[in-house]
């Protein structure tokens, strides 16, 4: 099992200090589980973003295409 400190300043400390106190939580297993989550999100969200670029590279393989002549046409130009 591995260990990890944080250095945190006056202000910092004690809000989470009081934070997990007024919450009757146990503060390493607080900050586990916030640390956690957030990577959690974060891999969510990456996840997510990757289906987006995905269905984008095959909506422009399956969409039509133009020739120079064409969109200088539909462009007006």
């Amino acid at each position: 099992m591995g260990s990890v400190s944080v250095r945190l300043n006056d202000d910092e400390y004690k809000l989470i200090h009081d934070y997990v106190k007024i919450n009757n939580l146990n503060l390493s297993q607080f900050i586990r589980e916030v640390v956690l989550d957030h990577i959690e999100d974060d891999l969510e969200m990456s996840k997510e973003f990757t289906e987006k670029i995905l269905a984008a590279k095959e909506e422009v393989r399956n969409g039509k295409v133009y020739t120079f002549e064409e969109a200088r046409k539909e462009l007006g130009i």
